[in-house]
């Protein structure tokens, strides 16, 4: 079927609004009606060549839609049922057997690859490929979704607010609530207040931490964060030290320390923040940090340094408890979302990378 789509033919190019084709579902596979979807610097990250990314390619991967057909394989979905899509895994390797689909062993293959599981892209252009990207590529009017990657999702919440849940919300909340699962006791400092820091921020509250700590370099970023639960704000361009100011609140450090920044000097100011026999978790696309010393930064002071992935999120499971909290008024994700035409993509992207909008999202339908 012919589709529009938002094409970026090479390496740094622009969103070209194009007529694409669009391949058929699998018997395993659903045709979802794309109405929204969420901007994330992974998206960004992908546009600038990513992990051996393949051009023309068709970017988005925190889709949301309404089914329109489903494959002869899939199950507990149907047509008209409201979706959110996520991160693709091959279910078969010794990952996915054991249940952590999100360290699956063709993770990268699969999602940065420019093809679904099977090694094929279902977007071409005058005849010839043109790259997926997360196994969906919702920066389109349609996708075609492998059932593993879809999540059925309540049909009474804005499909614009359940796009973001597929990889930066999960990301941000999951690595509080699924991986850290902090005690009421626990302090932590969250590093970069866009939308993966402002949801871990989140989640430490539904976690009831005792120390929650934001750090980032926009004002108004730092004005939501105490909204949104934060019990004490640091705006690192106005202090000569974040890891001081970060003990003057709690004189040993923070249990944890979360970077979604990807900036190597927050991250350094993470590994110095946090006490010792403490965590540091990295969610962002990571930076060179110059000054960085295994020993003296990580071992003497028994440290653990790790990074993770969609906040360990199974995303079936977790996506409708995120809706859940949603509606119960208690996971406040309208507070973050800014909602865009799909034609002003560019300008959703720039006013991401600007600071000016949280998170972005496009309006597709």
């Amino acid at each position: 079927m012919k589709i529009k789509a938002a094409v970026v033919k090479k390496k740094g190019g622009a969103f070209e609004m194009c007529e694409v084709d669009l391949a058929d579902a699998k018997e395993d596979e659903l045709l979802v009606k794309v109405v929204s979807s969420g901007i994330c610097h992974t998206d960004e990250f992908g546009r600038q060549g990513g992990i051996n990314q393949r051009f023309p390619a068709v970017f988005g991967h925190e889709g949301a839609g309404i089914v329109e057909k489903v494959g002869s394989r899939v199950k507990g979905i149907k047509k008209g049922d409201h979706v959110a899509f996520s991160y693709s895994y091959c279910g078969h390797c010794d990952a996915c057997r054991e249940g952590k689909p999100f360290y699956c062993e063709s993770f990268n293959d699969i999602n940065f690859g420019g093809t679904a599981s099977d090694g094929k892209t279902r977007i071409s252009m005058n005849g010839e490929d043109v790259a997926m990207f997360f196994g969906q590529s919702s920066f389109a009017q349609y996708s075609i979704v492998d059932q593993k990657s879809v999540v059925k999702v309540d049909s009474d919440v804005d499909l614009a607010l359940i796009a973001p849940l597929g990889c930066g919300i999960q990301t941000g909340a999951g690595t509080v609530t699924n991986i850290i699962k902090p005690s009421i006791d626990s302090t932590i400092a969250i590093f970069g207040m866009g939308a993966v820091g402002l949801s871990a921020l989140m989640a430490a509250n539904l976690e009831h931490c005792k120390t929650i700590i934001a750090v980032g370099g926009n004002e108004k970023s730092l004005e939501l964060a105490k909204e949104l639960g934060a019990t004490h704000t640091i705006n690192r361009k106005n202090v000569n030290s974040v890891p001081d100011a970060v003990r003057e609140i709690t004189a040993k450090g923070v249990d944890y320390s979360i970077d979604t920044s990807g900036v190597g000097t927050m991250i350094q100011h993470a590994i110095d923040s946090t006490a010792f026999n403490g965590s540091i978790f990295v969610l962002g696309s990571s930076g060179v940090i110059d000054s960085f010393n295994v020993g003296t930064d990580i071992l003497m002071n028994m440290k653990t340094l790790r990074g993770t992935c969609e906040g360990e999120s199974i995303s079936q499971k977790y996506i409708p408890e995120l809706v859940r909290m949603y509606k119960e008024g208690r996971f406040p994700i309208d507070k973050l979302v800014k909602v865009y035409e799909f034609d002003d993509i560019e300008k959703a992207f720039e006013d991401s990378h600007n600071g000016k909008v949280i998170k972005a999202v496009v309006k597709i339908q």
